[in-house]
């Protein structure tokens, strides 16, 4: 009885006013694909030298070189393939957006390694600050960046540290991401500060730098 007295008053019969109704049948919706664009970078070839050896086995491939050896395994959504002509392309497998990120990533990836073992990569530092200094230890880097005490740093597998002028030190390999992340470690002890760039810093890094506090004007 509520219930139908509200609806009376919903639709407008207590005011004298009538209310038409159409009905529906079916709701429907539209499906629409979305297509992905071909990464501009994951399309772009890979030359691979004369002095690098290509062993591809399904979703693994391996490349060695007269600095090393890498190995990558590839997810589902990209496939890595080798020319006639001896070039290597990275390929979508299946058409999605993860898949379109891939590609670029895991092409970038490869590249990595067939530059690495063939010509290598490296990675400088550079110690700013009174009293800051590096050092080799057979095969541990030493750091004297302020602290009471100096800071020691063993050197990875498959990575060489040279130090120069005490306050320089470069960083070589074969494998990027391992030099990146051991250059990061080394920065992490003291990194540059805005004021007067004080601390560890990439031999290519630009500090921002701030104005300190300037006194009160008598």
């Amino acid at each position: 009885m509520f219930f139908s007295s509200f609806q009376s008053v919903f639709l407008g019969e207590r005011n004298g006013l009538s209310v038409s109704s159409v009905p529906v049948s079916r709701v429907g919706f539209v499906k629409k694909n979305i297509e992905c664009k071909e990464s501009r970078i994951g399309k772009q070839p890979i030359e691979v030298p004369k002095n690098v050896t290509i062993t591809l086995d399904g979703q693994d491939l391996k490349v060695k070189g007269p600095l090393g050896e890498l190995s990558l395994n590839y997810p589902r959504e990209v496939k890595v393939e080798r020319e006639e002509s001896g070039i290597l392309r990275v390929k979508k497998a299946i058409e999605t957006r993860r898949a379109n990120q891939m590609h670029g990533l895991f092409r970038t990836l490869t590249d990595n390694m067939v530059v690495g073992v063939s010509n290598g990569f490296e990675k400088r530092l550079q110690l700013i600050g009174v009293g800051y200094r590096a050092m080799l230890e057979g095969k541990d880097l030493v750091l004297s960046l302020g602290f009471s005490h100096p800071v020691r740093m063993t050197v990875p597998d498959g990575i060489q540290v040279k130090v120069e002028e005490n306050t320089r030190i470069v960083v070589s390999g074969y494998d990027k991401s391992a030099i990146g992340q051991f250059a990061a470690s080394i920065r992490k002890w003291r990194p540059p500060e805005p004021y007067k760039g004080k601390g560890v810093k990439y031999a290519d890094e630009v500090i921002r730098r701030k104005e300190g506090k300037a006194g009160k004007k008598k």
